[in-house]
Parts: structure tokens; sequence; C-alpha cells
């Protein structure tokens, strides 16, 4: 299998930031908007750079999602930016029907996403975010997986026409996709080919997933990697193809059971392919606290936990 490397630690939020800035550079339509959060969400380079395009909304979420409407009516290109428990179940009316139903231009760039807020426990972390974006008719959802990914589908959502929901984290993750990466939505990437078995991951999980892969190589089965950036519009096709070609998959987010990327790929089967599929995600609970790499072994997200879940699958193939 192709062997991925560790370049260095980084967080997300702060690829959001990078791909912020240069967004702004090459179109002075982008604004950017943040409820009190500018330097959790890494805006600090973007404001000072654009202070014109800058705008402090203070703890009002949903004043934030309406102002950025407004902006996008006119013209302007807004990503309005909180923690992702914030900006998204705070402020769903909102979201629902001056972006969603409005079909307005707004990015809502969502931070903290995930258990991996860790030690601010349950109330700040969010598990039911993509549920309730993907549930939106016409909202983008992006989850991507590194700095550099996440800084490139943050030029690429400012290049798209429509609502995009983009999600991202708190803490350091490996960074280990291309650093000049052009992000497309839409289409899954393949990470790893395989024979025996699917892997679909989102987000944080893809590392974790790449690792599982090598781990089920060292027992001789074959892992393909399937990294779903994109969660809506869904992949289909790669879906499909991936699944028609090893019998058996396993989806990993780091996501509640309920309204997922699981429940996607469970649909698409179901309705074009069915196959023994298991999943890896956070059950139907709230979050804890801890520290991010507690939280995360605590529920099963890592590679073990996807090791586990591969072999489960396989015994019903």
């Amino acid at each position: 299998m192709k062997k991925y490397i560790d370049t260095g630690k980084k967080d997300t939020r702060s690829g959001f930031g990078a791909g912020l800035l240069e967004a702004g550079r090459k179109d002075e339509r982008v604004v950017a908007l943040t409820a009190d959060l500018k330097g959790s969400l890494k805006m600090d380079a973007f404001a000072e750079e654009f202070p014109e395009r800058f705008i402090q909304c203070g703890i009002a979420e949903a004043n934030m999602i309406g102002a950025a409407a407004g902006l996008a009516i006119t013209g302007k290109i807004p990503f309005a930016g909180s923690f992702a428990e914030f900006v998204t179940g705070r402020v769903y009316d909102q979201i629902r029907q001056e972006v969603a139903y409005g079909k307005t231009n707004v990015k809502i760039a969502s931070s903290h996403a995930g258990i991996t807020l860790g030690e601010d426990g349950a109330t700040h972390q969010t598990m039911e975010d993509i549920a309730l974006m993907r549930a939106l008719p016409g909202m983008v959802v992006i989850n991507p997986c590194d700095y550099n990914q996440t800084k490139a589908a943050t030029i690429a959502a400012a290049e798209f026409d429509g609502p995009v929901y983009l999600r991202f984290g708190r803490p350091g993750v490996p960074n280990f996709t291309p650093a000049d990466q052009e992000f497309k939505i839409g289409p899954a990437i393949i990470f790893n080919e395989g024979s025996d078995v699917t892997i679909f991951a989102t987000g944080h999980l893809v590392w974790e997933a790449l690792g599982a892969a090598e781990a089920l190589e060292a027992e001789g089965i074959s892992a393909e990697v399937v990294d779903i950036a994109t969660i809506k519009p869904l992949d289909e096709e790669a879906v499909i193809a991936s699944v028609t070609k090893t019998g058996v998959a396993v989806v990993a987010e780091e996501h509640n059971m309920a309204g997922g990327l699981g429940e996607a790929i469970a649909g698409v089967l179901a309705a074009k392919c069915p196959k023994p599929l298991e999943y890896v995600n956070g059950g139907d609970r709230f979050g804890e606290s801890g520290t991010p790499a507690v939280l995360m072994e605590a529920y099963g997200l890592n590679a073990a936990g996807i090791v586990a879940a591969a072999k489960k699958a396989l015994a019903r193939k």
C-alpha cells in the first residue's frame, strides 16, 4: 500500500484561516464574520490584511447568519464562523430560512467540531452537526481531513456558488495530503486501493483509516481507503464502484450514528449495492470532557476501532 507521511501536526482550523486569507486575496468579494471567536477560527491574518472586510458580530450567532445572508444578496461571499455547536444548533432556524431556503451564497465556517474539542465537554462539542446540515436542501457539506485539504477546501468553497457547510477541528492532527492540491467539491478521493474491504472515512478519521489499512495489510487483508471529504453531495458512483469491488465496507466518522456519513452511504448501498456494512462512530451519545486523544480512544474512533469493524464486516462477507 502507498505510505503517507505526517509532515507535522497542524490543526485544521489553521488550514481554514490560511485558505480564507488566500481566497480573500483572490477575490475582493470575500468577507469574514465571526461571533467573538476570531482567534479560535484563525481569522486574525484575514482581519489584519482586510479590516474593511472583517465583521466582529459579538456573541450573536443568529444576527451573524442574518448579516451574512444580507451580504450574500448584495454580491459578497461571506464566511460566517463560530464553534460547530453554536453555528449549527443555536442558529438552525436562521440557516434554514435565510441561507438554505433563500439559496444565499453563505459559507458556514464550523470550527471545534466533534469530540476532539476536548476538555470543554458535551455542551460545547457537537456530534450532530453533519446530520443537521445534510438535512437542508441544497447545502453542501465538506469535512476535510488535514490542514492542507482544509486550506484547499476553503478556497474551493469561496469559488462555489451556493450554501456551504465547512467543518474543521481544534487539535493538531497529522498533515499528510499535498500542499499544492486542488480541492474539487464532490468527488471522493481514493487514498489506498484494496480488494478485500473498503474503508470510507471523513475528517480526522481518514488518517486513522490509513493506519487501520496498514495494520490489516500486516494480516494479509487488503483495504481500500476512500476519503469522503464532500459528504454532500455524496459521490455515489465512487461508493458503489469501491464496494462492488471489495464486497464489504466500513464507514468511520467523528459524528454520531444518526444522520452522518454512515447513514448516507448505507442509503446508497441499500438501494443500489447491498453489501455488509459496519460503522465506527460516536453511537447515540453526547460527548464528554477529556483530552482529544483520550476521548477518541474511549469512543473507539481510532485505527484499532476501524480494524475491529473491518474484521466484523469481513466475517459477514
